[in-house]
């Protein structure tokens, strides 16, 4: 699961759920892939980013030494911190791990890299 994906993922359709987000994020396992640097796409993707939800999962990954805790509209023009926006978001790769509801504690498991958001009968 690229950290892309992470940021979009909620817990919300659980019942009683009222916001579900950030999940906290677990890691087992992960790697780094290799993928073509995309300026364009990364600054397009910035504002649909929850950036202290991806710095935190940066932190996690221990991939955030080299990102701001915030950001602005003028990070845009610089081409480090969009290469290293790139690397977090699309070049590691949660293998194995968890994603914890915040309001619940309710488990998602990420096996092979796909998170299992699937709900059991009762929680819906």
């Amino acid at each position: 699961m690229k950290l892309l994906t992470y940021n979009f993922l909620t817990s919300k359709c659980i019942r009683g759920v009222k916001v579900g987000y950030p999940l906290k994020l677990h890691v087992e396992e992960k790697k780094e892939v290799q993928a073509e640097f995309n300026p364009e796409f990364i600054t397009k993707t910035l504002p649909r980013l929850e950036w202290p939800a991806i710095y935190a999962a940066a932190q996690t990954v221990n991939c955030s030494e080299n990102l701001p805790q915030s950001i602005d509209e003028n990070v845009c023009k610089d081409q480090d911190f969009l290469k290293n926006v790139h690397h977090v978001l699309l070049e590691i790769d949660i293998v194995k791990g968890n994603l914890e509801c915040p309001e619940t504690g309710r488990l998602f498991p990420i096996s092979d890299g796909i998170p299992n958001m699937l709900l059991n009968e009762h929680e819906v």
